[in-house]
C-alpha cells in the first residue's frame, strides 16, 4: 500500500482519473456479476482491464473498426445466449457490455458524462434481481463513486485530490438525503416497481411443493435460508405447538403425494375453536406460491393488505395471486380446536385409497395391527385411537431413526421404511405412517408445512427456516374428527419438543467462527436478521396504505394516488419557485471568485490604475509593483491578489474563499483618485 500511493501520485491526472472511473465501473459491474452469464462478466472485465492498460501505458485508444467489431461480438454473444436482444435479461447483459465498450472511446469530458449516466442506469438495473439490504449498501457505495467521478470531472484545472471529490460527493448525498426521504416516504406514490418484479422474488420459493416424493423435504434440511419470521403478541406457544400449516396431500399414486382434486367432496369443513387465540404477525419471504403459513388452526381471515386470503376445506389458507414480494400479515390461531366431526363416509373414502400392487408388507402389517386391536374394539374402546397408539408405539420401540441420509428408497418406500431401513426424514416417516393407517382402514392424509423456529433475542422475532420444513399426518377419529399425529415425534421427540435439528456440516468460515467462539456465529446471524427485518419493515414493506396513514397523521389527508400526485406537484412547484427566487437574488451565473476579482478591478480602477476589463489577479499585482511607492505601501494587497489567483487554479473549499472575502474587507486599498460613480 505504501509503495502504491507514490505511484498513483506520480501518474498524470488524466490517467489517474481514468483508472478511478474504471474502478467505479468495475464495482458497478461486480454488483451484476451473479445475474449475468459468465461470458458476459468475463468480456466486460477484459474490456475494463484493456482500457486500464491503455491508460497506464498512455497508448492511443483502439481504432473505430475495433470498437465496431467488439460491438458485433457483444450483440452476437447476447443473441446466441438468449436468442433475442429484447427483454429484461438480455437487455441488462447488453447494456452492461455497452458500458464497458464505451470506456474504449473515453476522450473528452462529454464521453465521461455519457459513461457516468450510463453507469447510473446500469446501477438501477440491479434492482431487477434484488432489493435486499446488501444490494442497497453496494449500490450506495457505487453511487458515491459515480458522483465523486462526476464531481472530479467538473474540476478541470489543477490536480484536485480524489479524496476532495469523495468528500464533496458524500456531502452532496447527505444534503440530498432529507429531500429524498421526504419525497419517497410522503409524496412519491408507492407503485409497483417501474421495472417489474425483482428476480430474487421470482427466484424465491416456499421450500415446499404441492407434490411430495420421499426424500424431497429432506433436501430442505440443508437449506438454512429464511422462510418467514414471526412476532407473537404476548407469550408464544410451546415449541411442540408451533405447526405452521401448508399444503395438504391426500392423493397417492404409489410414487407421489398430491393434493385433493378441485371439486372433490369436502371431508369435513366445520372448524370449532376453544380458548383465547394466539395473535401474531408473519413476515413471509417471496415464494411464487399462493400459500399463507399460519398456526393450526386459524378460524379468522389473516389480515394481508392488498390481498384477499381464503381457506379451502382442508384448513389451508391461500391468496388470489402468487406472493412474488415480501409480505406481512397478521393472524389469530387457536391451539385447541376440533375439525371434521361431521365428515361423511363418502367424503372420507378418498382418504383410504391406496394404489394396487404397492407396499404388500405394509398392508400385511396393517392387517396384523388391526387384529391386535380387535379386543380393545370389542370392549367398546375407539379402535382408531388404539390403532394410532399401537403404530406410534412401534415407532418408539422398533429401533427407528431420524436421519437425513437414509439411502435411496425404491418403489415400495413404506415397506423399506417399516422393515428394511428403519430410518428416514420426516416425510419418510409421515408417508409410511399414513399408508399404514389407510391400509388398516383409518382415513389419513399428509400435511406439510414448518414446525418450530428459532427465537431471536435481538428483536424478539422467531425465525422459521427452510430447514424447519416438516411433514406430519392427520387421521380421522370417530368423535374427534381430523386429529394431528406427528409420527416423527415418536422417533425423535427432541425434533418437535426442542430446538434440535439435523444440521449439515458447517462451511469453512462458519467452522472457524465456531472454533473461536461457539456462540459468535449464532449471535452474528441473529443480529443480521434483526437488521434485515428492520430493512424489510421500513423499506420493502412500506406500502401505499402506510404512506397514506403517515400523511394523515401529519395533517395532509390523502385518499389515493391522485391526492399524492397533487401534493407532489404542489411541492415541486413550490420548490421550483423558491429556487427561481434564490437564483434571481443571487444573480445568474455568479461566481464567488469572480466577485472578488471584480471587486479588486473596481477598487484599483477607482484609484487611477489602468485596469482592463480582462485583467487577471497577477496583472493587477504587477500594476502595483510597477510603482515603487505602491509596491512599498500595499504589499499585503499584492499578496492577497496572488493568493486569489492561486485559489482559482487550485480549487479551494468554500471556507477558504470566505477567508479571502473577509481579508478583502480588512485590506488597506489605494484611495480613490476621483469620486466614485458607483453607489
Amino acid at each position: 500500500m505504501l509503495s502504491l500511493r507514490p505511484r498513483l501520485a506520480a501518474l498524470p491526472r488524466e490517467t489517474r482519473d481514468t483508472l478511478f472511473l474504471l474502478a467505479v465501473i468495475a464495482w458497478v459491474l461486480l454488483l451484476q456479476a451473479g445475474q449475468l452469464p459468465v461470458w458476459c462478466s468475463a468480456l466486460a472485465l477484459a474490456l475494463l482491464l484493456g482500457r486500464g492498460w491503455l491508460a497506464l501505458r498512455q497508448r492511443a485508444l483502439p481504432h473505430w473498426s475495433w470498437r465496431i467489431a467488439l460491438l458485433g461480438l457483444a450483440l452476437a454473444a447476447t443473441w446466441l445466449d438468449y436468442r433475442t436482444l429484447l427483454g429484461q435479461q438480455p437487455g441488462v447483459a447488453l447494456v452492461t457490455l455497452l458500458l464497458a465498450l464505451k470506456t474504449l472511446e473515453l476522450r473528452a469530458r462529454r464521453d465521461a458524462f455519457v459513461i457516468f449516466f450510463l453507469g447510473f442506469f446500469v446501477l438501477l438495473t440491479r434492482f431487477f434481481h434484488s432489493q435486499s439490504l446488501p444490494t442497497a449498501l453496494g449500490i450506495v457505495v457505487a453511487l458515491l463513486g459515480l458522483i465523486a467521478a462526476l464531481v472530479n470531472a467538473q474540476l478541470p484545472l489543477g490536480r484536485p485530490p480524489l479524496l476532495q471529490s469523495l468528500r464533496l460527493a458524500g456531502r452532496m448525498m447527505l444534503l440530498g438525503t432529507p429531500l429524498m426521504l421526504m419525497l419517497l416516504l410522503l409524496l412519491f406514490p408507492r407503485l409497483a416497481p417501474l421495472w417489474g418484479l425483482p428476480a430474487d422474488a421470482l427466484g424465491g420459493r416456499s421450500g415446499l411443493s404441492e407434490r411430495m416424493q420421499v426424500g424431497q423435504v429432506a433436501r430442505l434440511a440443508l437449506d438454512s435460508s429464511l422462510a418467514f419470521r414471526v412476532r407473537f403478541e404476548g407469550p408464544p406457544p410451546a415449541q411442540d405447538k408451533l405447526y405452521f400449516r401448508g399444503p395438504v396431500l391426500s392423493r397417492f399414486d404409489g410414487i407421489e403425494w398430491l393434493p385433493a382434486p378441485l371439486g372433490a367432496a369436502a371431508a369435513g369443513t366445520v372448524l370449532r375453536v376453544e380458548g383465547e387465540p394466539v395473535r401474531y404477525q408473519v413476515t413471509l419471504e417471496p415464494s411464487q406460491q399462493h400459500w399463507l403459513f399460519v398456526l393450526e388452526a386459524t378460524a379468522q381471515t389473516p389480515v394481508l393488505p392488498g390481498y384477499q386470503p381464503y381457506v379451502n376445506a382442508e384448513l389451508q389458507w391461500f391468496t388470489e395471486r402468487p406472493l412474488n414480494e415480501l409480505v406481512r400479515y397478521e393472524a389469530r390461531s387457536h391451539i385447541r380446536f376440533s375439525y371434521g366431526l361431521e365428515a361423511t363416509p363418502g367424503a372420507l373414502q378418498p382418504m383410504l385409497a391406496l394404489p394396487a400392487g404397492y407396499n404388500p408388507r405394509t398392508l400385511a402389517l396393517a392387517r396384523q395391527l388391526r387384529q391386535e386391536i380387535e379386543p380393545a374394539s370389542a370392549a367398546g374402546r375407539d379402535a382408531g385411537a388404539a390403532l394410532v397408539a399401537r403404530a406410534l408405539e412401534l415407532l418408539r420401540q422398533g429401533g427407528y431413526r431420524y436421519t437425513l441420509e437414509p439411502g435411496i428408497y425404491g418403489r415400495d418406500s413404506a415397506d423399506e421404511f417399516w422393515f428394511d431401513r428403519r430410518a428416514g426424514f420426516c416425510e419418510h416417516i409421515a408417508a409410511s405412517f399414513v399408508i399404514l393407517m389407510r391400509a388398516a382402514g383409518l382415513p389419513a392424509r399428509i400435511v406439510t408445512g414448518y414446525q418450530g423456529g428459532e427465537h431471536n433475542p435481538v428483536d424478539g422475532y422467531w425465525s422459521v427456516r427452510q430447514s424447519d420444513a416438516h411433514a406430519w399426518a392427520e387421521v380421522w377419529l370417530q368423535g374427534q374428527g381430523w386429529t394431528q399425529v406427528d409420527p416423527t415425534a415418536a422417533v425423535l421427540p427432541e425434533r418437535i419438543e426442542g430446538p434440535q435439528r439435523l444440521q449439515p456440516a458447517a462451511g469453512l468460515l462458519a467452522d472457524a467462527l465456531i472454533r473461536v467462539s461457539p456462540g459468535l456465529a449464532v449471535q452474528l446471524r441473529q443480529f443480521w436478521e434483526a437488521v434485515n427485518q428492520r430493512w424489510n419493515h421500513w423499506v420493502l414493506d412500506y406500502s401505499q396504505a402506510r404512506q397514506l396513514d403517515l400523511l394523515g397523521r401529519l395533517g395532509l389527508p390523502a385518499s389515493g394516488t391522485d391526492d399524492l400526485a397533487r401534493l407532489l406537484s404542489g411541492l415541486l412547484a413550490a420548490l421550483s419557485l423558491a429556487g427561481a427566487v434564490w437564483a434571481l437574488r443571487q444573480g445568474r451565473g455568479r461566481d464567488p471568485w469572480l466577485d472578488l476579482l471584480q471587486l479588486a478591478r473596481h477598487r484599483l480602477r477607482q484609484a487611477g490604475y489602468p485596469v482592463t476589463a480582462q485583467a487577471t489577479p497577477r496583472q493587477l499585482a504587477r500594476l502595483l509593483q510597477a510603482d515603487a511607492a505602491s509596491a512599498r505601501r500595499w504589499p499585503a494587497l499584492q499578496q492577497w491578489l496572488l493568493e486569489l489567483e492561486r485559489q482559482r487554479y487550485d480549487p479551494a473549499s468554500t471556507r477558504q474563499l470566505a477567508e479571502l472575502r473577509r481579508q478583502a474587507r480588512q485590506l488597506d486599498w489605494p484611495p480613490p483618485s476621483r469620486p466614485s460613480v458607483l453607489r
